[in-house]
């Protein structure tokens, strides 16, 4: 699954390449996520111009000049393709096509990914917002006593991290993955607070300068713990991994509260 700073990769080349073009016309191919008619998303967005593309936690808006916002959430395996005349992409989900000829498609093996016509403004602050620093760590951490990565993980608590940039960013602080949440220190949950900021926005600089016009896929290469093909971390210590649902990647550098 793309993660935040894959996103926000994402949506800064769509913006690039697709600001200022007028929709012509909305093809739904898979209509059971959508929280619309085909016909209502078609009026919204059919002769409008796309003034701005960006990301919200997990999802890629696209703002259109009459107010009206598509959300996209790519789940598992969506993915965004640009094509000029008509869409050769298998599986898609739904398309925007364009007046000068060219079209944006989502396309999902599995038809889990998910268009939303002007979505529910969430509560919990997005990851990269200031909102989502310190104060807000310790008091939500304080709360609980779910591990630490638990509650990253959780979208409403904290919107855009996933299972990999969580495991950097817990790396990153020195922190174990299984902490209890309010175990951790005050000077820690600072710690963990700017690795938020400075791993998600290492990692979109990263992608980008590897991969310039990316708009799909995941890039995680250059990752340092959570990254199957190293098995140390960058100052000599040997990765750990602990299999279940999500896999946890982690070392003995991170110090476990409790």
């Amino acid at each position: 699954m793309p993660e935040l700073p894959d996103l926000q990769a994402f949506s800064h080349n769509l913006e690039k390449k697709l600001s200022g073009k007028i929709v012509k016309n909305v093809i739904v191919h898979v209509s059971q996520k959508l929280n619309v008619s085909e016909k209502e998303l078609h009026s919204a967005l059919a002769s409008h111009k796309l003034n701005k593309v960006y990301r919200e936690g997990k999802e890629l808006h696209f703002k259109f000049s009459g107010g009206d916002v598509l959300a996209l959430h790519l789940m598992l395996h969506g993915k965004l393709f640009l094509f000029e005349g008509e869409n050769a992409n298998k599986y898609p989900i739904l398309e925007l096509q364009f007046t000068d000829g060219s079209g944006l498609v989502l396309t999902d093996f599995q038809k889990a990914a998910t268009p939303t016509l002007n979505p529910e403004e969430k509560t919990a602050p997005d990851a990269m917002d200031e909102a989502a620093g310190y104060k807000y760590l310790k008091e939500k951490l304080g709360k609980t006593k779910t591990i630490v990565k638990t509650v990253l993980l959780d979208q409403k608590i904290i919107r855009g991290i996933g299972n990999a940039y969580a495991d950097e960013i817990l790396w990153d602080a020195r922190i174990s993955p299984f902490s209890p949440s309010n175990k951790i220190p005050d000077a820690k949950v600072k710690d963990l607070a700017a690795s938020i900021r400075s791993v998600l926005k290492n990692a979109e600089k990263q992608i980008i300068h590897s991969n310039p016009d990316i708009i799909h896929g995941e890039v995680r290469d250059f990752l340092n713990i959570h990254n199957p093909k190293k098995k140390e971390s960058p100052t000599g210590k040997p990765i750990h991994i602990k299999e279940a649902t999500r896999k946890t990647y982690y070392t003995d550098e991170q110090e476990l509260y409790q």
